[in-house]
């Protein structure tokens, strides 16, 4: 897994899933509100919270971006998953984020938000990244403005209504010879 990068941020280290993950990855999963505004919003038991593990793993092969598990710097604790993904289906590369409630409300969400989106403009050169998220999770929502996502539509998205937010890369001023 040598070709995932690491992200750095102040307080936390992004990095590979690995099997040292697993039980506090499962244990997330299989809690009903980590669970509720993602998917079809049910908890997953062990044997598919591998299955979620081994897919955020492979997204990286196939798509070159991916799922980090969020470590605390200091400590190395797990504490959720954040990344880039765009499955087939998918309308847009999608930045996402998951904590363990435990670890919510700190601005880790956010923190690890802003180093995935350097890391989609300047290593994958993205001209737009977007976030869906459930309507009704506000906590989400407010992540999302506070990464500067722009909410640009309403859509039903696997079966549930989704506000759809939008990021643009930094404009950067062409500097012109004089």
């Amino acid at each position: 897994m040598s070709d995932i990068p690491v992200l750095e941020t102040p307080r936390l280290r992004l990095t590979a899933l690995t099997e040292r993950h697993f039980d506090d990855y499962a244990k997330m999963l299989a809690d009903a509100e980590s669970t509720r505004w993602i998917g079809d919003g049910q908890p997953l038991d062990r044997m598919n919270a591998w299955r979620s593990m081994a897919m955020l793993l492979g997204h990286w092969a196939l798509r070159g971006c991916g799922m980090w598990a969020i470590e605390l710097k200091q400590t190395g604790e797990f504490i959720g998953r954040a990344g880039l993904m765009k499955p087939e289906g998918w309308p847009d590369l999608e930045l996402g984020w998951m904590l363990k409630p435990e670890h919510r409300h700190h601005g880790y969400a956010t923190e690890a938000g802003e180093a995935i989106l350097a890391f989609a403009w300047n290593e994958m050169h993205a001209q737009r990244v977007i976030s869906l998220v459930r309507i009704g999770n506000e906590a989400s929502d407010h992540v999302a403005e506070r990464l500067g996502g722009e909410h640009i539509d309403n859509i039903d998205f696997l079966g549930g209504a989704t506000h759809l937010f939008a990021y643009y890369p930094p404009h950067r001023e062409v500097r012109r010879a004089s």
